[in-house]
């Protein structure tokens, strides 16, 4: 890639604001650390919490804690990671400097009021998560569009989405229609499983056949485009709930058993030895799995329910700590192989998946057992995260280079 940004320029800019990834992997691996034992505290605990009674006046705990783990953590991961790779892409100059900083204050500002136990109008951190996503959004396009690389412009697209359905969940918790924030929940779990679907079968087959050094499946584009409109489907119907439940059974099924066959192709097997690579198709092939039991479980309502914590735990999750792992190392000049040790971290989440989504059903007598060790271990591998990746985000290139 050529040299797109001005060293000495670049100079000036705190570290941190160099490129997108810095402050938001920072900032979600942080949020996903301290909020779920705060959801926990606060929800079985309430007399131990920091936030009292008055923290729940606007913000219900039932809207909080999955609003925050998609909009919070998930989406802080998605656009950082989209902010820098859209770099790459284009060979378009990043943000970086003061756009980056009011885009990622927009986003931590959000987090901070909803967190504010005063009476704090609604409107506000909705106008600042919708301006964080705008931002991002926009600045995604702008690159996309001066090269015209329209195979990519499906992510402003989908950042547009996400912010309308942002603001629709605003509504919702503004009506307490906590059956309309269900349905949300489950849509921008699919929304979030499609763009897993585009980007992890660009990047999961291309990584592994690099490391393995062997040639790299070649996609099967009807496969691809199969599953693509079947997660904008189930992402649809997560929402309107236009289709039957027998339909939507039997697109659970095709999604499982085309993401399996897809998976197959890339050789996981062959990954066991390198946690960078089998921390990817772990988590990758916990998406079919999910997609499967929610099937099998269409009319079991709770079981259906603490399913979705397998794909967000396990494989949202999962694929989330092993790229902003990968990424973190890349985009500093390090080498991806020799970074900090990160097996343990990749290895709780797919337990804690299983503590959180499956135990409750096979034991629902320990669920708060189950609930807090899940939570423990899902703090421990970002906290991992935290501790091993700080200084390298809040630090210069090693080699020099902006970015």
């Amino acid at each position: 890639m050529l040299n797109i940004d001005d060293p000495k320029a670049t100079e000036k800019i705190p570290a941190i604001f160099r490129l997108g990834f810095r402050p938001f992997f920072l900032g979600g691996a942080a949020v996903a650390m301290l909020f779920v034992p705060l959801w926990l505290l606060t929800w079985f605990y309430p007399q131990y919490s920091l936030f009292q009674t008055d923290f729940w006046v606007k913000v219900v705990p039932l809207w909080w804690h999955p609003h925050e783990m998609l909009f919070g953590f998930a989406l802080a991961i998605v656009c950082g990671f989209l902010l820098t790779s859209v770099q790459t892409w284009t060979n378009q100059p990043g943000m970086k400097g003061w756009a980056l900083a009011l885009t990622f204050s927009c986003w931590l500002l959000a987090r901070l009021t909803l967190l504010l136990p005063v009476s704090i109008p609604l409107w506000l951190p909705a106008l600042l998560d919708s301006l964080f996503l705008t931002f991002t959004a926009i600045k995604l396009w702008r690159c996309i569009y001066k090269v015209k690389q329209w195979h990519n412009i499906g992510f402003p697209i989908m950042l547009f989405v996400a912010m309308l359905i942002n603001l629709l969940s605003y509504y919702a918790l503004s009506e307490r229609d906590f059956s309309l924030s269900q349905n949300i929940w489950q849509a921008m779990l699919w929304w979030l499983g499609l763009l897993i679907t585009i980007v992890g079968g660009r990047v999961i087959p291309f990584f592994t056949a690099m490391r393995i050094k062997e040639t790299k499946a070649e996609p099967i584009a009807l496969l691809d485009r199969s599953l693509i409109v079947i997660m904008v489907a189930l992402v649809v119907q997560a929402i309107t709930q236009f289709m039957p439940k027998e339909l939507e059974q039997v697109l659970l099924y095709l999604a499982g058993g085309l993401h399996l066959v897809r998976w197959s192709r890339w050789k996981p097997l062959k990954t066991l030895k390198e946690p960078m690579l089998w921390s990817l198709h772990i988590s990758y092939v916990l998406l079919p799995i999910t997609l499967l039991a929610m099937a099998w479980s269409i009319d079991d309502t709770m079981a259906y329910r603490h399913l979705l914590h397998l794909f967000a735990i396990g494989s949202l999750a999962g694929i989330c700590l092993s790229m902003i792992s990968r990424v973190s190392l890349g985009h500093t000049s390090r080498n991806i192989y020799e970074g900090p040790n990160m097996a343990l971290a990749f290895a709780c989440l797919p337990i804690a998946a299983i503590l959180r989504a499956v135990m409750p059903i096979v034991a629902p007598g320990q669920y708060q057992l189950w609930l807090w060790l899940a939570g423990g271990l899902w703090s421990l591998a970002f906290a991992m995260f935290v501790f091993n990746y700080a200084s390298i985000l809040s630090k210069p290139r090693i080699d020099g280079r902006p970015g």
